[in-house]
C-alpha cells in the first residue's frame, strides 16, 4: 500500500507598503510564496506548484503576482526599502492622498475632533487671563 499526497507550505518573503487595489488604503502587504510538494509516505519529495501572491493586511484581499515582482519586492526589503517602492504589476496607479483645500472665507463648521459647546483657549493678548496656582500654593479661601 502506497500513501501519497501533497502538502502546501506558505513562506512570507517580504512585507511591503503600497496602495491596495480593493480598499485603496496605503497598507502593508505580505509577499508570499506558496510551494506545493508531492509527498510519499508523508515525506515531501519534489515541488509540483509554486505561486506568488501579495495579501493586504488591511482588508485581507490576496492577489497573485508574477515571480519577478515577488523577487524584486523581496530584494527591496532586504536593501532596507531604498527608494520608493514600486507597485506590483496589475496594482492600480494613484496620485497619492488628496490635497487639502486652503481654508475659505466665511463660516466653517468646527472639526469633528473638537468638543462642541466648550470655549476655545484664548491668547493672553485677548484680555482675560486666568491665574493658576503653582505647586504647593493654595488659592485664598477668605480666611
Amino acid at each position: 500500500m502506497l500513501i501519497w499526497g501533497w502538502r502546501t507550505r506558505v513562506y512570507v518573503l517580504a512585507m511591503t507598503t503600497f496602495l491596495c487595489g480593493r480598499c485603496g488604503n496605503p497598507a502593508s502587504h505580505a509577499v508570499r510564496k506558496a510551494v506545493t510538494k508531492f509527498t510519499l509516505f508523508f515525506i515531501p519529495l519534489f515541488p509540483i506548484s509554486v505561486k506568488y501572491s501579495a495579501q493586504c493586511t488591511f482588508c485581507g484581499v490576496e492577489n497573485r503576482i508574477p515571480k519577478e515582482d515577488a523577487v524584486r519586492l523581496q530584494a527591496q526589503e532586504e536593501q532596507g526599502g531604498a527608494g520608493q517602492q514600486a507597485l506590483p504589476q496589475g496594482a492600480p496607479q494613484s496620485q497619492g492622498f488628496p490635497q487639502q483645500q486652503p481654508p475659505s472665507q466665511g463660516f466653517q463648521p468646527p472639526h469633528p475632533s473638537q468638543p462642541q459647546g466648550f470655549p476655545q483657549p484664548q491668547h493672553p493678548s485677548q484680555g482675560f487671563q486666568q491665574q493658576y496656582p503653582q505647586q504647593g500654593q493654595y488659592p485664598n479661601q477668605g480666611n
